[in-house]
């Protein structure tokens, strides 16, 4: 089983990991900034569902596929960047969603910003060949299974990740009361997180192995 050290190592990374910049919390703040704390929450529960899938996939060895494979690795990053186009059109395209001053609207279902966070995670392929160079220098052969250490390590990882996200989530939800207040904020609100969407597809468009 895992050790002390080993675990307070990890979790230590994981955390400076959380915090540096990067598409899934770049995502998570443009969905607090705009849908308030709440919807943060439910995109990171969504995020670390990914993670859950992709840190089996790495003690199940599928994720070496993606590493190995040209064709499985542009499938589902094309895939994802697809997807984000598809959430910049809307944003894009979206008007003020309030009268002015009355106040932030309601935003979409808790069900779709959830599978938002699982979509966004789990169609990079990159999450998935991070977490088969990571996860494994933590593991070790002599301490019992492997499979089992890793998905232990998994799931160390994702608790980092919702203290860093969720911070993240509640800090930028706290500026939805006064971005709402403004028409005109609402606008450049909607068209600054479709940028976001697009940057993000672009950056996951464009990846390589």
């Amino acid at each position: 089983m895992l050790s002390a050290e080993t675990v307070l190592a990890f979790f230590t990374a994981s955390l400076v990991l959380g915090v540096a910049p990067g598409p899934d919390n770049v995502f998570v703040l443009a969905q607090s900034t705009l849908h308030g704390p709440r919807a943060g929450l439910l995109v990171v529960l969504g995020l670390c569902t990914g993670l859950v899938v992709h840190s089996l996939a790495v003690a199940l060895g599928a994720a070496a596929v993606f590493q190995s494979s040209a064709l499985a690795f542009s499938v589902l990053k094309f895939g994802g960047a697809a997807y984000l186009l598809v959430l910049a059109w809307k944003a894009f395209t979206a008007g003020a969603v309030a009268e002015p001053g009355a106040g932030p609207p309601s935003g979409p279902g808790r069900w779709q910003l959830y599978r938002r966070g699982v979509i966004m995670n789990i169609t990079n392929p990159k999450v998935s060949i991070f977490f088969l160079a990571f996860l494994p220098q933590f593991a070790d052969p002599t301490r019992g299974s492997v499979a089992l250490q890793i998905v232990l390590l998994g799931g160390l990882f994702i608790v980092a990740t919702i203290l860093v996200f969720g911070s993240v989530a509640l800090a930028a939800g706290s500026l939805r009361d006064r971005l709402f207040r403004s028409e005109r904020a609402q606008r450049v609100l909607s068209r600054l997180t479709g940028i976001v969407f697009v940057g993000l597809a672009l950056r996951l468009g464009t990846a390589q192995r």
